[in-house]
């Protein structure tokens, strides 16, 4: 545990500013992420007499206009300096908090939706998780795993602050106060955290020419279209994306859940705290792994808490399976963070890992979009929640094992893909 400690510690020797604004950018996404924006459903379907239907249709069109944007914003992350791009999607978290406090209709909301998952969910995370994956090599697990505790800090405490804040303040004041937190503490946060990043940056640049990745050298020229001239990349895909697609899909219809089951929707909302508490717990275990045993054997795990909740939810009666549903679920949520972040560099190295990261993010934005659409409608067509629940976990039991599958592959070299 001292050596764990130790090593935790000697991230912000090497470069604490860094790991600092991972942190708060992960942090701050939480304002474009689902279990966020779900909490203020209830009082933006009344006010504007959406149904639930209307409403999970704007969310769609919001997040899958996001996704579809995403490979080329990116992108900018390995043509611009961390600095600038940072700043610029901090103005526009600020900008999208603003812009659904103001919305006056349906369109708007679309709009204001697409800003959040863009610059919240989608860019934000991006930065944060990327910088780690691209700057600390035989610490990209721990490294990883500090910025993905923003994540959970944000699951713990955002969603229940807003709760609190919309009966005090009203929906519309709630997300203006998120714009206003955005400008006084992320933007010059930012400025100052990377004021210095230049100069690590340039021995980064020193590195990578003098050396390789000594972890990926055999794919440290991977471009994204080698990468999608890879046959492993869609062998892993339905695995890897099982996880944003039905983690959503869970988050978004938890009422629901709760409404069919017979528990009360105060109860399973109030037990995410146990889902954040997991997920941290993970993430500090799961870093080390990574650096040890590499992020290529950990992703082989990292489905089995996820089908092991599906199971739990499709079978529990009582109340109290609400917990032990929770911590499985932040046992793999605090194992995909770290696993699938650092596999991206493990695969096809860090030169280009800004586009291929981005990659990976639209096409998770596009699940977590479907997800809840997907349970919706199997719903809708009379499947009973055990039902819905046994066809995710068979889902996931098959992208398991193609994750499994995909790893056992021999890559052809990025010569011989682009060719």
């Amino acid at each position: 545990m001292k050596k764990s400690l130790a090593a935790y510690r000697q991230l912000f020797v090497i470069n604490g500013r860094l790991v600092a604004f991972s942190f708060l950018m992960t942090f701050y996404s939480s304002f474009g992420q689902t279990y966020f924006i779900g909490v203020f459903g209830p009082q933006i379907q009344a006010e504007f007499d959406l149904s639930h239907t209307l409403w999970g249709s704007i969310y769609l069109a919001g997040t899958l206009a996001s996704a579809l944007l995403m490979p080329f914003t990116g992108a900018l992350i390995d043509r611009f300096s961390l600095s600038s791009y940072s700043i610029a999607v901090a103005f526009g978290l600020l900008a999208a908090c603003a812009c659904i406090s103001l919305a006056s209709g349906p369109v708007m909301l679309v709009v204001a939706i697409f800003l959040l998952r863009q610059s919240g969910q989608g860019l934000a995370s991006h930065i944060s998780i990327t910088s780690m994956a691209r700057y600390f090599d035989r610490e990209r697990g721990r490294a990883i795993a500090v910025a993905s505790l923003g994540y959970s800090v944000g699951e713990a405490v955002l969603p229940f602050l807003a709760v609190v804040l919309i009966a005090v303040i009203g929906w519309r004041w709630t997300y203006a106060s998120a714009a206003i937190l955005v400008g006084v503490t992320l933007i010059p946060a930012t400025l100052w955290l990377l004021s210095n990043h230049h100069r690590f940056h340039r021995r980064y640049l020193s590195q990578l020419s003098s050396q390789g990745d000594s972890m990926t050298s055999n794919a440290v020229s991977w471009t994204r279209g080698q990468v999608l001239r890879d046959v492993r990349f869609y062998v892993m895909a339905p695995g890897i994306l099982s996880s944003p697609m039905i983690v959503t899909a869970f988050f978004f219809h938890h009422l629901n859940v709760a409404d069919a089951k017979g528990w009360s929707g105060e109860w399973i909302t109030g037990a995410y705290i146990f889902y954040a508490l997991a997920g941290i717990i993970t993430v500090l275990f799961a870093g080390p792994l990574i650096d040890r045993f590499r992020a290529q054997r950990v992703i082989q795990i990292m489905l089995i808490p996820l089908m092991g909740a599906c199971f739990m939810l499709a079978t529990a009666d009582q109340a109290f399976w609400v917990i032990p549903y929770m911590i499985m679920m932040g046992l793999h949520t605090g194992l995909i963070h770290t696993s699938a972040s650092a596999l991206w560099a493990e695969l096809y190295g860090p030169q280009h890992l800004g586009a291929i990261k981005s990659l990976y993010l639209a096409l998770m934005v596009f699940a977590s979009a479907v997800g809840p659409v997907v349970m919706g409608m199997l719903m809708d067509a009379g499947l009973s929640i055990y039902q819905v629940c046994s066809v995710f976990g068979g889902f996931i039991a098959v992208g398991a094992v193609l994750i499994v599958l995909a790893l056992r592959m021999k890559p052809a070299p990025p010569d011989i893909v682009s060719a």
